[in-house]
């Protein structure tokens, strides 16, 4: 048979979207969901997803690939579901992310691969994510992740920070045979994906699964280890022959308006951690029951911050933002969350000033009305103010979700000697390394806020880099002499 030619069911399958509508996986009522912290999506059962999997037509020059960062392989893994091959789909699907269960729950798809799905022209878009999801959920149960330590290459990298990016780079780089240790600040691994992202979307069983699979191919994690504080740079070149920072951006951003100091006035993630996780932050306790709350931003981190509250017993819920709801910068699905849950919006409005009681707690927030004019460089419409449209939203808390900064390094811990930009992210080479050889750096540290995905691409890219750069320096530092037909052509 010719290699070339068609399954015997393409043809049914390049017009199975016309024929079967996108069916969501099963979702918890509102009602029922904001009672608690579990995730609020369940996977597909076997007939669901192989029939969801039939929608999607195997584009030639598919372009859901070029819409993820990680270019996963979704038309191959999707065939194999369609076909119910799902231990094959799902080894498809690893080859390219290293925590595709995680980023099938959080990536906002619709931006993504979803957003870039040729059949999203004429129809819903095929659910790449709930697939991916269920692919691989489906292999877990079933025993087929399995890893254990590849043979040692003699070298050892040291991964500074325990989240996404870091776990990528450390499972790639352990997969080559390196003594990978990671060195996380906080008493648990994971990063925000333990700490900042809320468990009705992630529940935290899930990333210590993959963690675990992860220490199973040999890393060895260091937890509460403040680099820069508790270990200087020095010793980390001292001890291991690359070093991978990648411990993200997490100062939040400043509200920025008169009244800002005002008891009240609380930054999102520490909110979120506290909140969501039993990991100590320099954050009094937050009482939020029978309170309303206002929340400034339009990103994901917005509405992990709505729902949030919701859930903490807060009377009234509402989202502040200086653009439309067309231009929210999060996913559409946690936005029609959180308004399925009872959060309100006010678009087109930005605050101006923070009020107060009297006694120095928060009364009301200010804002002024918006209006969309030119774009800016990022092709987005920039915000003016409307004169003379200021008005007052009553608030007891306002959480600032603006986004957030890298911290500066500590002095005297050596980093220093790191070039970074004015907004404090690290200044990296198309290899990903710093200006200072055998250093590298990726994710929100290189990057600012971004999304989870790509931060595994950078700790993916890192791993390759710094193999090549590792390899590179040992056949240096070998100095064989090389027999006189080297790179002469063979005829």
């Amino acid at each position: 048979m010719d290699d070339k030619a068609p399954a015997p069911d393409s043809g049914k399958r390049k017009h199975a979207w016309i024929e079967v509508d996108r069916c969501s996986p099963p979702k918890r009522k509102a009602a029922e969901r904001v009672n608690d912290f579990r995730e609020i999506y369940d996977s597909y059962d076997e007939e669901t997803v192989m029939e969801q999997a039939r929608r999607c037509i195997n584009c030639p020059e598919a372009l859901c690939m070029e819409g993820c960062p990680l270019e996963n392989r979704i038309p191959e893994w999707m065939m194999l579901t369609a076909e119910g091959r799902f231990s094959e789909a799902a080894v498809i699907s690893q080859s390219t992310s290293n925590m595709p269960e995680i980023c099938s729950r959080i990536c906002p798809q619709d931006r993504l691969c979803e957003g870039a799905c040729v059949v999203a022209g004429k129809a819903d878009a095929v659910a790449i994510g709930a697939v991916e999801r269920f692919i691989n959920e489906w292999a877990f149960a079933h025993g087929e992740v399995v890893a254990r330590p590849a043979p040692s290459n003699g070298m050892k990298v040291a991964v500074v920070g325990g989240g996404p990016g870091g776990l990528a780079c450390a499972d790639q780089l352990a997969r080559r045979g390196y003594a990978v240790t990671v060195l996380e600040s906080s008493t648990v691994a994971g990063g925000l994906l333990m700490n900042g992202i809320p468990a009705f979307k992630l529940e935290k069983e899930v990333v210590e699964r993959r963690i675990n699979v992860i220490k199973q191919r040999g890393v060895e994690f260091r937890t509460g280890v403040n680099v820069g504080v508790d270990v200087k740079l020095y010793e980390l070149e001292e001890e291991f022959d690359a070093i991978f920072l990648a411990f993200g951006a997490q100062m939040s951003k400043e509200l920025g308006v008169p009244g800002s100091d005002l008891e009240g006035v609380i930054p999102a993630l520490p909110y979120l951690i506290q909140k969501n996780t039993n990991t100590p932050v320099d954050l009094p306790p937050v009482e939020v029951a029978g309170k309303k709350v206002i929340v400034v931003g339009g990103g994901d981190t917005a509405m992990d911050c709505l729902r949030t509250s919701l859930r903490s017993g807060a009377s009234e819920v509402r989202c502040v933002y200086r653009r439309d709801q067309s231009n929210m910068p999060g996913s559409r699905k946690e936005y029609d969350n959180s308004i399925e849950e009872g959060a309100k919006f006010t678009f087109l409005g930005a605050p101006v000033e923070v009020l107060g009681d009297g006694k120095g707690h928060v009364k009301a927030l200010r804002c002024v009305s918006m209006e969309l004019g030119p774009a800016d460089a990022s092709g987005r419409r920039r915000p003016q103010p409307v004169p003379g449209s200021e008005h007052d939203l009553p608030a007891d808390l306002i959480l600032v979700a603006f986004g957030f900064d890298a911290f500066p390094f500590p002095e005297g811990s050596g980093f220093e000697k790191i070039k970074t930009s004015r907004w404090g992210t690290v200044e990296v080479d198309d290899n990903l390394m710093t200006n200072v050889p055998g250093i590298f750096c990726g994710g929100d540290l290189r990057r600012g806020p971004d999304l989870v995905v790509r931060a595994v691409r950078d700790g993916r890219d890192a791993a390759a880099a710094i193999h090549a750069y590792l390899v590179s320096r040992r056949l240096m530092d070998m100095s064989v002499e090389q027999p006189e037909n080297v790179g002469m052509e063979v005829v």
